[in-house]
């Protein structure tokens, strides 16, 4: 079932600690089916190492297992509860990165000091209140709190990020840790200035229309 989905999520997950953004086990990657709306994300407690594409788990949006023989993720009904509300997203990502949740654990949204922050984000990134893990309430702040962002933090816990694709919501992940890094050094020499409204949509209009190929 949903065997090229479940091939990309698996291949997916191995950009999180490529990319160091998780340590252990900890992290996940979710993709939904545009067709049939079923899920596929990370079995929970696995091995980046030993993640295949056979033992990733299809569930409905329910969260009932629909094939495979392992546990979904423990964040399984926070993913769920974003896809339920925002029918536009096909991947979602979750992950402890550590200069992002460095500012995550002090309540901090990340401001637009960096053109790459516009072009990527085309805004701030936010920082939504505390939630319980393993129910759908971190989905819940997702929602209330992400607005147009592709990416939030949540207050002493992490980031998730979300996407058109499981793709885009894996890239986001990685450039919110890129900037929050950059940021994060930045405020050791002093205080950045924020990039103008008008600036921050000229740029994010660019990089959206056209950058690339």
């Amino acid at each position: 079932m949903l065997k090229k989905l479940r091939k990309e999520v698996c291949r997916l997950h191995a950009e999180l600690p490529r990319n160091h953004l998780v340590t252990w086990t900890s992290g996940n990657v979710s993709g939904r089916d545009p067709k049939s709306g079923l899920v596929v994300i990370k079995p929970s407690g696995v091995y980046y190492e030993d993640l295949a594409p056979e033992n990733m788990v299809v569930v409905d949006l329910n969260g009932k297992v629909v094939e495979g023989s392992l546990k979904p993720s423990s964040d399984v009904y926070a993913h769920l509860y974003i896809y339920q509300h925002r029918p536009d997203v096909m991947g979602v990502v979750h992950t402890h990165s550590t200069f992002a949740t460095a500012f995550a654990a002090v309540n901090h949204p990340i401001p637009v000091y960096l053109t790459a922050i516009a072009d990527e984000f085309g805004g701030p990134i936010p920082c939504g209140g505390y939630a319980k893990i393993g129910t759908d309430e971190i989905g819940r702040v997702v929602i209330n709190a992400i607005g147009s962002s592709p990416a939030i933090l949540l207050k002493n816990h992490g980031v998730f990020t979300i996407g058109r694709s499981v793709k885009d919501a894996v890239k986001a992940a990685v450039m919110v840790e890129d900037i929050a890094r950059t940021v994060f050094y930045a405020l050791q020499l002093g205080q950045p200035d924020e990039i103008p409204a008008e600036e921050v949509a000229r740029g994010y209009r660019r990089y959206q229309e056209e950058y690339g190929q």
